[in-house]
């Protein structure tokens, strides 16, 4: 951070504030604003400050143990890396999963998809949202909220329990499961847990058509403060299926401008690398992909839930379809591009979750026990998916001994990385006037990233309890004020 700040123009004469770490979200981070003299924002940005290296050692295993191992980068999205690489593996045995196989990764997916979306959107995102940025800290958590909104806590508890039941049942643990191999998986649906989840679908589908529902009252409600808070235009990138509809399992990659213009389109993901560059910076050890023919300053985009609406031609489940088309066209067409959509877009994802979930029960491929191709072994594979937060990118090489010897990982959060910086650096303008520091402002930042559903322990990981503490800094070097988080939430000078 240091050789960042001696190269900045006029250092001497700007005040740094940092934010550390960020608060709900996955993993661990911090915030950097510089600011001028006359308390301009010059400066934004979003660090991951510790170091995973999962690319590197597995580096000489078996591949047949990277679909497990990789799953370790995170107890919340796990499924996501978990499918990802056997999706690349899939490539390397030779042979796509038979039908059968392949639906049981789709309901394990989309089980990911609904428990991952109700544990941000009610316990990290609502006390936000219901409360107000400004809220009492004691109050604005997920304690506070089932205090004040027993109802809707329960719903999220409930659809986060349904979603990790489908997990288990597909995979045979709720997290870290070993259902899904090289090829295909390991143990089909028993008639039992399908009979299970049938008995529930219904009314998870109901809760979340409700958690849709709050959201776009919640936009109502407050639509030009929704609308402008650290809103900006940008690119967007996501899988579509071959006739444009919204995939979350497969597809390919498909681009569009901050005009909505398509850049590239329907791209095998095996090719990302002709499309997608990575940048490496010296204050963040994650890093800034862009896309290509944009260049480096021009090529940033978003991932995600976001992404996945406004790319897609439709979605094909009919609930979430019309709750798309009412996303589309709200505010002619705005609200696609501000930051806190993410959220409601997050919403009908959820619902087409629930939809899609439920047509899978009815399909009794999902007790067959034709479950593994293989082939002719290969040297190289791509897997992609849509993970909660985005586009998931596994490639990895094995050498003639079936030992992995190059791998790339590109995480969804990763995709986000300068769309996060230039969130923190709008509503940094919008909302820090450089004199006083209070919890709400820093929540205001943090607002802006936890709209993303970041993941910073794909990248990052600490040990023990880390406090938030922020300090302004005058143009001489003196401290103008200081506030300490403790390790318990409160707040002090």
């Amino acid at each position: 951070m240091t050789s960042e700040l001696e190269t900045a123009a006029n250092p001497e004469k700007l005040k740094r504030i940092v934010i550390e770490p960020v608060t709900r979200v996955e993993g661990h981070g911090k915030v950097t604003l510089l600011l001028d003299e006359d308390n301009r924002v010059q400066q934004a940005r979003f660090h991951i400050v510790e170091f995973r290296g999962f690319e590197k050692f597995i580096q000489g295993r078996p591949y047949t143990e990277v679909p497990v191992l990789v799953q370790r980068l995170c107890g919340i999205c796990p499924v996501s890396h978990n499918l990802a690489a056997s999706k690349a593996m899939d490539v390397i045995v030779g042979a796509a999963p038979p039908p059968a196989a392949d639906k049981l990764r789709r309901l394990m997916h989309m089980g990911q998809m609904l428990q991952s979306h109700a544990l941000h959107f009610f316990h990290l995102s609502s006390p936000d949202l219901l409360f107000g940025f400004d809220a009492e800290v004691g109050k604005r958590n997920i304690a506070g909220l089932a205090m004040q909104f027993p109802d809707i806590a329960r719903q999220g508890v409930g659809l986060r329990k349904f979603g990790q039941e489908v997990i288990r049942m597909t995979s045979g643990k709720r997290v870290h499961g070993t259902g899904v191999i090289p090829g295909g998986m390991s143990k089909n649906l028993s008639r039992e847990d399908r009979d299970w989840l049938l008995a529930e679908i219904d009314q998870v589908v109901r809760w979340s058509q409700q958690a849709v529902n709050l959201i776009k009252r919640l936009y109502g409600e407050h639509k030009d403060f929704y609308n402008n808070f650290g809103y900006y235009r940008s690119s967007f990138m996501s899988l579509v299926r071959e006739d444009g509809a919204m995939d979350l399992y497969h597809g390919n990659l498909r681009a569009i401008d901050d005009k909505g213009q398509t850049i590239f389109d329907h791209v095998d993901y095996s090719h990302y690398g002709d499309y997608i560059h990575e940048e490496v910076k010296s204050w963040s050890y994650m890093k800034f992909p862009f896309i290509r023919s944009q260049g480096r300053e021009e090529g940033w985009y978003r991932v995600g839930p976001l992404a996945r609406v406004n790319n897609c031609d439709f979605i094909p489940t009919p609930l979430a379809e019309a709750e798309r088309k009412i996303f589309k066209e709200y505010d002619g067409g705005r609200a696609t591009h501000a930051t806190l959509s993410f959220h409601w877009a997050r919403m009908i994802e959820m619902l087409h979750s629930a939809e899609a979930i439920r047509e899978l029960l009815h399909d009794d491929d999902l007790l067959s026990d034709d479950l593994v191709n293989i082939g002719e072994r290969q040297l190289r594979g791509v897997g992609v998916i849509e993970a909660p937060r985005g586009t998931l990118i596994h490639h990895y090489r094995i050498n003639e001994d079936e030992q992995i010897v190059r791998a790339n990982l590109i995480v969804a959060t990763t995709h986000n990385n300068q769309a996060m910086n230039e969130a923190i650096r709008q509503v940094s303008l919008q909302y820090l006037d450089g004199q006083q520091l209070t919890e709400g402002l820093l929540n205001y930042i943090e607002v802006a990233i936890r709209a993303f559903d970041p993941c910073l322990s794909c990248a990052t990981h600490a040990l023990g309890k880390m406090p938030l503490e922020v300090e302004l800094v005058d143009a001489e070097g003196a401290r103008v004020k200081r506030i300490i988080k403790d390790s318990d939430g409160g707040y002090r000078a």
